[in-house]
């Protein structure tokens, strides 16, 4: 399964007030572990850097000037995503933007069938609890110290490790880790019943299973394991008489 925890930085709150995209940053799971594989853009906006966005993400205007425009990488960003389903934090938000941009740039917009909304799913995990992305760090020990100001790359790669941890992504290793050793060359055992299992074969059943081995010949392996037609039997019949499970 391939998914894409993905994270935008904006001018602003709404992109139908004119506010636009200016960072994306993308990063690849399958199934819910990290590829390796990012994607990355920083876009020129076309417009004014209002002092409140600059104060969240501190991308000036100047920084951005010379950054693509959202048309010329939009290519690039439709290929990284395709196929994948899109985790977002707060994705009504972002997928806004980006299908605002998306529809000005002449494509389709991407559907919100294809979207989880990590917000959504902690507040359902954890009803009642704070649930912004420092305060989910928080709660699964996810190192966010470099997190000073909003950078979409960073944000996504801490977003991929709390969705890792609210969707359980790490509980079999875990389990697994908490486990004892056991010794090398060593066997785990298992108390043995007190009664043996009812038998399931019927007497028909064994009949026919020796008259299979016979014909297979007197150095068959099946031999080596067949205690004979006696024990066989008293075998069948102690585990017949037996109703412990």
């Amino acid at each position: 399964m391939r998914e894409i925890v993905l994270d935008t930085e904006t001018t602003g709150l709404d992109p139908n007030s004119g506010h636009r995209i200016v960072e994306i940053g993308c990063v690849e799971l399958l199934n819910h572990i990290p590829s390796g594989r990012d994607w990355h853009q920083y876009v020129n906006p076309k417009r004014s850097m209002p002092r409140e966005a600059l104060a969240v993400h501190g991308l000036s205007e100047e920084f951005l000037a010379d950054k693509p425009a959202f048309e010329d990488i939009a290519d690039d960003f439709i290929s990284f995503v395709a196929g994948a389903r899109l985790i977002i934090h707060n994705a009504p938000f972002d997928m806004a933007f980006l299908n605002a941009e998306l529809e000005a740039a002449g494509y389709q917009p991407l559907p919100f069938s294809q979207v989880t909304d990590t917000l959504a799913l902690a507040r359902r995990r954890h009803p009642g609890a704070p649930a912004g992305l420092d305060d989910l760090c928080r709660r699964y020990g996810v190192d966010n110290s470099r997190r000073d100001m909003h950078g979409a790359l960073l944000d996504a790669g801490l977003l991929a490790e709390v969705y890792i941890e609210l969707t359980g992504g790490r509980q079999a290793a875990l389990t697994l880790a908490d486990a004892a050793p056991v010794a090398h060359g060593t066997r785990a055992t298992m108390a043995a019943r007190p009664h043996p299992l009812p038998s399931r074969l019927t007497d028909e059943d064994l009949a026919a299973h020796r008259a299979f081995v016979a014909e297979l010949g007197a150095n068959v392996l099946w031999a080596q394991y067949d205690g004979g037609s006696e024990q066989e039997d008293a075998n069948h019949r102690d585990g017949a008489g037996s109703t412990d499970a």
